[in-house]
């Protein structure tokens, strides 16, 4: 009968008379290659050869019920490689290959044996860390000391060219939870690692975090503002509200439009809230895109009023929108589409966007000055102010931020740099605007140095078009 790999047949004379047995073998080498090769392929990455996904999970588990087991913390360690895709993007993807190769070499290199490092993809791994103790804080001491030595470990120099032995230096965060028994989920254990890596970054990447409470409360509360910004742009949440620049005689001259966000469920939500936030999901593109054609379309409006029809309106411009390559097209696209006059618009500019590539900043800013649209510098002052760049670009106008404006007077310092600032605008031929006037007294302080445009709850709050239009009729 057949066993296994072979097979026994009887051999029989034609007079049935039994001669012996006939043994068939089976070569089944290829067979059990291909078994081990799809085992290989559903447990470990194709890179790295560490496990994966499914079996850091299946690890996980086994982890965690010996931890229940013997009342004894493990640790779940998660990192990430600190600019890596510049990496992938200046020296290639195959460099990228060599790098994620030496940093799984030295994570194996840095563990024991019953340890786990598994690769989840792209540049993120994942230790699992078992009998660190049965006392809470000896166990977190053995956990640092571990991820300190790993972090130490992938911070030597690496050598991805071996032609020409050039040595490379990079960096990982990583994020670290404790676990004993299975009173947590995976999935949970997980997500705290990843918050604690989260956390590594914003201090400033290349560090050891540990998973906190209050953090994770905190990435709990902006992931629903990221989702609850989503959904207040597809309901139209979003409005501008405008604060009036005034002359040095009181007479309105135009207006900044501002963003506001009115949520039924968190009422006015403030911009230093929801604004870089909306920069870091992307949604400030299409935000800032809505922005300039609602600013344009009110300019078109306000033609129709005496009153209203020589006012500019100045729109704050993201860094983010400002370098998308079709950025002078769609203002062209919101000017034509709401027919509004381009001298009457002014767009702010902070420093933040006038540093990064400023030959293609003033290109870009040359062709949107020739269809007729003004630029004003925002927050001078307030970052890397230099003159060397200030000469180079086409403005019109410098807006001193509201943090000089409040110390005026009282600070003497402060009034010495705003002073500066005017003499140096005065020498480049541009116009000034303060931002932040609240008193009399400022007020008079910056005409009197030669500032004659103002900004202020002095002349105005921010506030909706129909309360604007009745408040300066």
């Amino acid at each position: 009968m057949p066993s296994g790999p072979h097979g026994l047949r009887a051999l029989l004379n034609n007079a049935g008379d039994y001669l012996g047995q006939r043994v068939t073998l089976h070569d089944i080498t290829e067979r059990k290659a291909a078994e081990e090769e799809i085992r290989r392929l559903a447990h470990f990455d194709p890179l790295t050869m560490l496990p994966n996904r499914r079996l850091l999970f299946d690890r996980l588990e086994h982890a965690m019920k010996n931890s229940e087991r013997n009342q004894q913390y493990g640790g779940l360690i998660m990192l990430d490689l600190d600019q890596f895709k510049k990496l992938n993007d200046t020296l290639g993807h195959e460099m990228g290959d060599k790098l994620l190769l030496q940093v799984g070499h030295r994570l194996r290199d840095s563990l024991r044996e019953v340890d786990t490092v598994a690769r989840l993809g792209g540049d993120e791994f994942v230790l699992i860390i078992e009998g660190l103790g049965s006392h809470e804080t000896m166990a977190a001491s053995r956990a640092e000391q571990i991820a300190e030595k790993i972090r130490d470990a992938l911070a030597r120099p690496y050598c991805l060219d071996m032609q020409q032995e050039d040595e490379h230096l990079y960096t990982a965060s990583i994020g670290l939870t404790l676990f004993r028994g299975q009173h947590t989920s995976m999935e949970n254990l997980l997500k705290q690692a990843d918050v604690a890596l989260y956390q590594s970054k914003d201090a400033g990447r290349n560090r050891v975090r540990f998973f906190s409470p209050a953090m994770q409360a905190h990435i709990e509360e902006r992931a629903q503002l990221e989702n609850a910004l989503r959904l207040g742009f597809a309901r139209k949440e979003f409005l501008l509200y405008y604060q009036p620049q005034v002359n040095q005689y009181g007479q309105t001259t135009g207006a900044e439009a501002l963003l506001r966000w009115q949520s039924p469920e968190r009422g006015m939500v403030s911009p230093a809230q929801f604004i870089p936030l909306a920069e870091e999901m992307g949604l400030i593109l299409e935000l800032g895109e809505w922005v300039l054609h609602t600013a344009c379309q009110q300019l078109k409006a306000w033609e129709a009023h005496p009153q209203f029809a020589r006012l500019e309106l100045a729109v704050n411009v993201s860094a983010r929108q400002f370098h998308q390559p079709d950025f002078v097209e769609s203002v062209q696209r919101c000017l034509q589409s709401s027919g509004a006059n381009p001298a009457r618009l002014k767009l702010e500019l902070t420093e933040s966007i006038v540093l990064e590539n400023l030959d293609m900043v003033v290109e870009r800013m040359q062709q949107l000055g020739a269809l007729g649209i003004r630029f004003a510098l925002d927050d001078f002052g307030t970052g890397y102010s230099s003159l060397s760049y200030l000469s180079r670009l086409p403005l019109d106008q410098l807006k001193i931020d509201q943090s000089f404006t409040r110390q005026l007077v009282q600070d003497s310092a402060t009034s010495a740099i705003v002073k500066a600032i005017l003499a140096m605008s005065r020498a480049l031929g541009l116009q000034v605007i303060a931002e932040g006037v609240e008193t009399l007294v400022q007020r008079d302080f910056l005409e009197s140095q030669g500032c004659y445009a103002y900004q202020g709850y002095l002349f105005g709050k921010p506030m909706p078009i129909s309360h604007w239009e009745q408040d300066q009729a």
